[in-house]
């Protein structure tokens, strides 16, 4: 009965994302957007650092839910370590 429901959750949740249209999204202010433009075509490095910052404000968030769910799995394994211990004993 389990692996039916998430099965079915699978299957609803797929269908979901392939039939949700995907739209062209312009995240970028007017005067961001101009000034990453103009620094790939002058060969500044202002454009760089943009897209520097822009990918470490990405990534911070990974790693902390990287960083939790490492954590909440070793206090996971070790309860459930211990717990096997007591029933050999």
């Amino acid at each position: 009965m389990k692996t039916l429901k998430y099965l079915l959750v699978t299957i609803v949740l797929f269908c979901t994302i392939t039939v949700t249209p995907i739209s062209s999204v312009y995240a970028q202010c007017a005067m961001c957007s101009l000034n990453a433009e103009n620094s790939t075509q002058n060969g500044n490095t202002q454009g760089k650092g943009l897209n520097d910052g822009i990918l470490f404000l990405l990534v911070i968030p990974y790693l902390a839910a990287a960083g939790l769910g490492f954590l909440w799995y070793k206090k996971y394994r070790t309860v459930k370590s211990s717990k096997s211990q007591e029933k050999i004993l």
